[in-house]
C-alpha cells in the first residue's frame, strides 16, 4: 500500500520541495551578498560626510538596519510578498528591471543549449559509428578538452577572429546596430519581438550580433555534452537488454531505438545542467558583447555594491534551475519509471 501511494504522489513530492530549496537557498544568499567589500550606505550617501540620523534612514531603506538577524527576517518578509525592493543606486524597481533583463539571457540560453544538443548528437553518434575517422577522432578530442578553455577566453578569442581580423561579425556593442529602435515589446524576447514586429532590417542586425556570442556559449558547452552522451551510449550498448536484442537478431531500428531510450534520461540530465550553466555562462558573455541582460545586471550590481539587485539576481537564476531541474527530475521519472519513489531499481 505505502509503494502505491508512493507511485501515485511522486511527482508531488518533488513539487512540493521546490520552495523549500529556494528558502534555503535565499537564506545562504541573504549571508554571501553581505561578505561583499564595501559599505552601501555610504554608496547612496555619496560621501562620508553624513549624520548617524541619515545614515540611518539610509539603512532602513536597503534593509539593513537593526541586527543581522533582523535584516534576514525583514529580507524574508519581502521575498514571500515577491517584494524585491527598489535599488538605492539608481532607484530603479529591481523587479521591473529582472522581468525585462530576463528573457533576454533566457534567448541566448535556449538557443545554445538547442544548437549545442543538435551538433554534438550528431557529431557524437558519428564518432560512435565510425570511430576510425580522422573527423571522429578529432570529436573524440574536443570531447575530452571539456572545461579547459574559459568562456571569456573563447569570447575574446571571438572577437578578436571574427571581428577585428575577418570582419564577419558586427562590433560588439550590444543587441543590434545603432540607430535601431527595439521592437515593440510583446513577449519580452527581444529576438522573437523583432520577428513578430515584420522589422526585417531589426531581426537581421540582431541575428548579426547575436551569431557570435552564442557560437561561444556553444563551443564551450559542446564537449561536456559529448563526454555525458558517449558514455550514455556506451552504457546502453553494454545493457543486457540491449545485449539480448543484438544477439537475438533484432531489426537494427529496434537496437538503435534501444539504445537511445536507455540513454535519453542522462541526456535530458546534462540538458538541465547545461542550462544552468549556460545562464551563469551568460554573465561574462554579455559583459563582453554589451548584451543588456541578467549578467550584465550582476556585474554592475557587484560594482556598485547593489545588495538589493545581487539579491535578486541570484534568487532569479536559482529559482529559474530550480525549476528547471524539477522538469528534469519529473521528465527522468517519465522516461524511466524505475527512478520514482517506492519503485525498485530492478524487476519493476
Amino acid at each position: 500500500m505505502r509503494g502505491l501511494w508512493l507511485r501515485n504522489v511522486w511527482w508531488m513530492q518533488r513539487v512540493a520541495l521546490l520552495p523549500v530549496h529556494l528558502f534555503l537557498f535565499a537564506i545562504a544568499v541573504f549571508f554571501l551578498v553581505r561578505l561583499i567589500p564595501g559599505d552601501p550606505v555610504m554608496i547612496v550617501a555619496g560621501g562620508d560626510d553624513i549624520s548617524p540620523e541619515q545614515y540611518a534612514q539610509i539603512q532602513d531603506t536597503l534593509g539593513l538596519g537593526g541586527t543581522l538577524w533582523e535584516q534576514l527576517l525583514t529580507f524574508l518578509g519581502r521575498l514571500v510578498t515577491l517584494n524585491l525592493g527598489r535599488s538605492p543606486i539608481d532607484g530603479l524597481d529591481v523587479q521591473e528591471q529582472i522581468a525585462w533583463r530576463l528573457p533576454a539571457t533566457v534567448e541566448i540560453a535556449v538557443i545554445a543549449m538547442v544548437l549545442s544538443v543538435l551538433a554534438t548528437f550528431a557529431l557524437t553518434i558519428f564518432a560512435l559509428m565510425k570511430p576510425k575517422n580522422w573527423l571522429a577522432r578529432w570529436v573524440t578530442f574536443y570531447a575530452r578538452s571539456a572545461g579547459a578553455i574559459p568562456d571569456f577566453v573563447l569570447g575574446v578569442a571571438g572577437i578578436l577572429i571574427f571581428y577585428t581580423v575577418l570582419q564577419w561579425a558586427p562590433a560588439p556593442i550590444g543587441r543590434y546596430d545603432a540607430g535601431l529602435r527595439p521592437a515593440p515589446r510583446a513577449t519580452g524576447f527581444p529576438l522573437l519581438d523583432a520577428a513578430l514586429s515584420s522589422d526585417g532590417i531589426l531581426l537581421a542586425s540582431m541575428a548579426a550580433h547575436l551569431w557570435l556570442p552564442v557560437l561561444v556559449l556553444v563551443v564551450g558547452s559542446a564537449p561536456t555534452i559529448m563526454k555525458v552522451l558517449q558514455r550514455a551510449i556506451e552504457r546502453a550498448v553494454a545493457d543486457e537488454a540491449t545485449q539480448f536484442r543484438i544477439a537475438s537478431g533484432a531489426p537494427r531500428r529496434a537496437v538503435i531505438s534501444s539504445i537511445m531510450r536507455r540513454s535519453m534520461p542522462a541526456m535530458v540530465t546534462m540538458c538541465g545542467q547545461l542550462f544552468g550553466f549556460l545562464l551563469g555562462g551568460a554573465v561574462i558573455i554579455e559583459q563582453l558583447f554589451s548584451i543588456p541582460g541578467m549578467g550584465q545586471y550582476a556585474i554592475q550590481a557587484v560594482g556598485r555594491t547593489d545588495f538589493l539587485a545581487l539579491q535578486a539576481f541570484l534568487l532569479t537564476v536559482a529559482a529559474a534551475v530550480l525549476v528547471v531541474f524539477l522538469l528534469v527530475d519529473l521528465t527522468n521519472m517519465v522516461l524511466d519509471p524505475r527512478r520514482r519513489p517506492g519503485v525498485l531499481a530492478k524487476g519493476a
